[in-house]
């Protein structure tokens, strides 16, 4: 019957919980994780750029701007790189796990300046000719498309050197702060 797993008892009991037998383990530990820390400041970062540049430019609060798509700098492309420098430096930057995400980080700032913008663009037109139909056309009141969905490439830059500021920087305080 030991074998069937209904024993006593006694050898289930003698090991701990997988969470607790985790060396180290802390709910906390994921404010360690320089790459997630990166990444998340480097979408923190670039959103909060956007809502101050509508500021400067608008002369207007955009809430949104914490939040939406597209403009300047692209938030997935400082997200991404941020990500890919941190890990390039965690890991080293001869890894297979550097390389997986240096071809992520592509594919996203590709879309980002490629599909995304195509579509804010025929969003655009969308919106001009629904403008345009006659009062009485089922399709007269429909609500707007959004255009702002993807970035230009200069938008795409800006973003992949703010991520690989934040990549460096991150890894500056680690160094600093690891001999004191």
């Amino acid at each position: 019957m030991g074998d069937g797993g209904g024993g006593d008892g006694a050898a289930a009991s003698s090991s701990p919980p997988a969470a607790a037998a985790a060396p180290g383990f802390s709910h906390l530990a994921v404010f360690h994780n320089f790459p997630l820390v990166a990444a998340l400041l480097g979408f923190a970062i670039a959103q909060s750029i956007k809502f101050f540049l509508t500021r400067y430019k608008e002369k207007r609060w955009d809430p949104k701007r914490l939040i939406g798509s597209g403009g300047m700098p692209s938030s997935h492309s400082a997200t991404v790189t941020a990500l890919s420098v941190a890990i390039g430096f965690q890991e080293g930057f001869g890894s297979a796990l550097f390389a997986t995400s240096t071809i992520f980080a592509s594919v996203v700032m590709y879309d980002a300046s490629g599909v995304r913008l195509h579509a804010g663009k025929q969003a655009a037109v969308l919106n001009q000719i629904v403008c345009e139909l006659p009062a009485e056309h089922p399709l007269a009141e429909t609500r707007p498309l959004r255009e702002l969905l993807g970035h230009t490439p200069t938008q795409v830059v800006a973003g992949a050197v703010l991520g690989c500021m934040i990549g460096i920087a991150g890894q500056i305080i680690i160094a600093v702060t690891s001999v004191v």
